[in-house]
């Protein structure tokens, strides 16, 4: 037998806002993350290729890890819950990782390279990895309506850019006010990490598990092999997961090469704030007045297939003058409209995997779902600032923390290069996955066999 109301109840606001404030947090930490490769290239005098090995390197234990934490999360059992004892626990610790990972200390490269090792993976593998998880799963637990669950994923994604202003938009002009130092930077993330925290706590006191399946209680644990076979016959775990990979891709491509495009191709870095401020600002408002409108009329899929069809032709009409500082703002502003639809539902997918996973292989796999999701991110991110970091250390990118360099023509091609065509590659991989996904018209059949299941006793 199940919960019927948290099949069908609607959560409040107070709530929604809760659990949205908690992407928030976190995204003043992934935020920072996105401009980190620019701090430590031209602010710690870091070598581009030494930063992509510590960043590809550490994605593939961040990958396990992720798996690691799902099944954790499977098994945790506490007062508060499975996921929701892991904001509480793993907050203050989440906050001191984003000081330590800038407090880069000067030394030999071998010295460089085990630092930067240790306190990425401290952020990413452990703390991150620990609270994101367990998070995400969350919203599975919060209730067991896609609808609700859609909503939750737009109010999260509507106020989770936020981190990412504060940590984007404002901390290159602040650096700049405490003195345009790396100890200007370890002073701006320290005033994030407070945020950060705070932000954190509001989220664990408000938002609550209610999703309760008595069938489950009467199920042995899974076996890890079984578990794992049932995550990988799950066909909509696995768009989920690629719809999600994209959208970190597209964000590691953007935030990472068009600071570099903003320095060397308009002669001013400071101008990537403003421009990140736009497309986020443009994201925001679309999803908040257009998404609940454009999800009750046409469902997630076909409103986030539009969408991205909308970023492939505006980015297409991009290329045809990639120089020129009015179009890039353009190609700012299409990539905010397009994206936004997708963007903000991208969690319900993973949400209806949960239930599609049930109902295939009668497992459920709220906390594996979600983390199989994590690991194709930050797979994903790690290899695109690979790659990038890999491309411009290869024409010969020149790193300095002693001011402004010149870069060859060869370099100042490739950071436009990527710019032209990174993101080309992410709008075709999300327009196919989006029109394989049929998941929209079965979902409410799914559920009423789960009921009907649950109410015998079964999964």
């Amino acid at each position: 037998m199940s919960n019927p109301s948290a099949a069908t109840a609607k959560l409040p606001w107070i709530t929604r806002i809760a659990y949205g404030l908690g992407d928030t947090a976190q995204n003043v930490v992934w935020g920072a993350m996105g401009i980190l490769t620019f701090f430590y290239t031209d602010y710690a005098g870091i070598d581009p290729a030494l930063v992509g090995m510590v960043m590809l390197l550490s994605r593939c234990f961040d990958g396990f890890s992720d798996v690691i934490m799902g099944f954790v999360v499977e098994r945790t059992n506490s007062k508060w819950g499975k996921s929701r004892p892991w904001i509480l626990w793993m907050s203050v610790p989440f906050a001191i990782s984003i000081v330590l990972i800038y407090t880069v200390p000067q030394g030999s490269t071998a010295m460089q390279f085990a630092y930067l090792f240790v306190t990425y993976n401290f952020c990413t593998t452990f703390c991150y990895t620990a609270l994101n998880l367990p998070y995400g799963s969350l919203s599975a637990m919060m209730t067991r309506s896609s609808k609700e669950r859609d909503m939750l994923s737009i109010t999260r994604m509507c106020l989770s850019p936020w981190g990412r202003i504060l940590s984007v938009s404002a901390t290159l002009p602040l650096v700049k006010i405490f003195g345009d130092s790396q100890m200007a930077w370890v002073e701006v993330m320290s005033m994030w990490a407070v945020v950060g925290l705070l932000l954190l706590l509001f989220c664990f006191s408000r938002c609550k598990e209610t999703v309760v399946i008595e069938a489950r209680a009467k199920v042995a644990k899974i076996p890890v092999g079984k578990a794992l076979k049932c995550l990988a016959v799950n066909k909509y775990f696995w768009i989920g997961m690629t719809i999600w990979m994209m959208q970190n891709v597209i964000f590691t491509i953007t935030g990472t090469i068009l600071p570099y495009y903003c320095k060397y191709i308009f002669q001013d870095d400071s101008l990537y704030s403003g421009l990140y401020l736009l497309e986020t600002i443009v994201t925001i408002f679309v999803m908040a007045v257009f998404s609940p409108r454009l999800l009750q009329k046409f469902g997630k899929r076909n409103m986030s297939l539009a969408g991205v069809a909308i970023c492939f032709i505006g980015h297409a009409i991009f290329l045809l003058n990639p120089t020129d500082f009015n179009w890039v703002v353009f190609s700012c502003v299409i990539r905010g409209i397009g994206f936004a639809p997708v963007q903000s539902v991208i969690f319900g997918f993973l949400g209806d995997a949960v239930e599609f996973g049930q109902w295939k292989t009668h497992v459920r796999q709220e906390g594996l779902i979600f983390s199989g999701g994590s690991v194709g991110t930050k797979v994903g991110s790690g290899l695109t600032s690979a790659i990038i970091t890999g491309l411009l250390s290869m024409v010969g990118y020149v790193a300095s923390n002693a001011g402004a360099v010149t870069q060859s023509a060869a370099v100042i091609q490739m950071i436009t290069d990527i710019y032209m065509f990174g993101p080309i590659c992410v709008w075709a991989v999300l327009l196919f996955v989006l029109y394989i996904y049929k998941l929209d018209k079965v979902y409410p059949q799914i559920m009423r066999d789960l009921i009907e299941r649950e109410a015998k006793g079964e999964l």
